[in-house]
């Protein structure tokens, strides 16, 4: 199956929804390549980067729920190339 490497950017302003948010990333688990999160204390604010390598579908799939989520903001960047 062909997958493709992306860049999930994460904005959670609403930490009531960290557990939740952390739920989705555990269930998608196997297609995470790495995870960097960054407390923004000063503006109150979470930054999270996640690194993806996985099918199209996939990786679309967790960006609608994770950006589903009240005060979280997505945005995905993909790599040039498909995996095969």
């Amino acid at each position: 199956m062909d997958t493709r490497v992306a860049v999930m950017s994460i904005i959670v302003e609403d930490p009531a929804v960290v557990e939740e948010l952390n739920a989705l990333l555990h269930d998608y688990g196997d297609h995470i390549i790495g995870r960097m999160g960054l407390p923004y204390r000063e503006k109150k604010i979470n930054i999270i980067s996640i690194a993806l390598d996985a099918p199209q579908n996939v990786i679309s799939a967790l960006a609608g729920k994770v950006g589903n989520l009240p005060g979280v903001s997505v945005k995905t960047a993909y790599a040039g190339v498909k995996n095969v």
